[in-house]
């Protein structure tokens, strides 16, 4: 017999429609659900270092600046080498 275990739930209420909308963007760019994006968004504010500041391609990954800008950037945060012609 399997031992049954629910994880605790958050409900959060009032939340303006626009947020909502760009909540379920950012969820779709990264493939998952609202609920999952949600839990990541949580877990990466409540799990940030104090005081540390997020690096040019950290910053450039969480926002929406610019979202139908394809940049060659994904999540391994892994940077290539180029030749910039000096």
């Amino acid at each position: 017999m399997l031992a049954q275990f629910s994880m605790p739930q958050l409900l959060v209420r009032d939340v303006p429609q626009s947020l909502l909308q760009k909540l379920k963007r950012r969820a779709a760019k990264h493939g998952v659900s609202a609920e999952e994006e949600h839990r990541r968004i949580l877990r990466d504010a409540l799990t940030a270092k104090r005081g540390s500041t997020p690096s040019l391609m950290e910053f450039l990954l969480s926002t929406e600046v610019a979202p139908k800008l394809k940049l060659p950037l994904d999540r391994s945060r892994k940077l290539e080498p180029r030749d910039i012609g000096f």
